[in-house]
This record gives C-alpha cells, structure tokens and sequence, in this order.
C-alpha cells in the first residue's frame, strides 16, 4: 500500500516537489555558508520523494544549542514559506474525502519544514 500510495503521490506533483527542493539544496551547497540549509532541504525533499511510511523523528546527535538559532533563521528566510504551503495543500487534500492520506503527508512535511534542525527522516522501503 505504501509503494501505491507513493506511486500516485509521485505522479501527482511529489517527484515535482522533491525536485524543487533538490535543486535548491544543490543551489545552497554551492556556497560554503550554505551547506547546512543543504542538508535540511535535501532531508526535505527525501520525505517529499517517499512520504508514505516515512517517518519524522528527534535526531540522536548531540547537537546542542545550536539548532534554535539555525532554526530561527531557518524560519525567518524560508521555512515559514515552505511550512505555509505545505499546510494549505493540506488542507486542501482534507476537503476531498480521497487527498486525506496525501493530506497528512502534507502535514508531516508542514512540520518538518517548519524546524529542521535537530530531525531525522526515517525513510522505510
């Protein structure tokens, strides 16, 4: 079920997704500042690749306190954007009987996006 619903959800705009933020996230690493807003958004677009059965989860790495001031950033040149959009697509998807799964793959992400740092994406194939 999980490889259909990731099928459908590919066909339907998450391969779209997944490859917006991959480029940006090659477009960030370009620059020496921007590796680790890189890494966040590739951990972004790996969930937007494979959602379903995906799991988001506290990063074990002791990265201390760190991760609120790069996730204040985060939020201020970006991620704000990225977690707005994420929710109105969900909650788009909520409306229609059919989008609710695809809808809470939206809402995870919408969390993701929202604070990256210190998350881990689980991806289960």
């Amino acid at each position: 079920m999980k490889i259909l619903g990731n099928l459908i959800w590919w066909i339907f705009g998450g391969l779209e997704a997944a490859i917006g933020y991959f480029t940006g996230s090659l477009a960030m690493a370009c620059t020496i500042i921007g590796i680790p807003v890189a890494l966040q958004t590739f951990k972004i677009g790996l969930l937007c690749l494979w959602p379903f059965g995906a799991t988001v989860k506290n990063t074990d790495s002791p990265t201390g306190c760190i991760r609120i001031p790069l996730n204040l950033i985060w939020l201020i040149f970006g991620g704000l954007w990225a977690w707005l959009m994420h929710v109105v697509f969900g909650v788009l998807l909520y409306i229609t009987i059919i989008g609710i799964p695809f809808g809470r793959q939206h809402f995870k992400m919408a969390r993701l996006s929202l604070a990256p740092f210190g998350k881990d994406v689980d991806l289960k194939f």
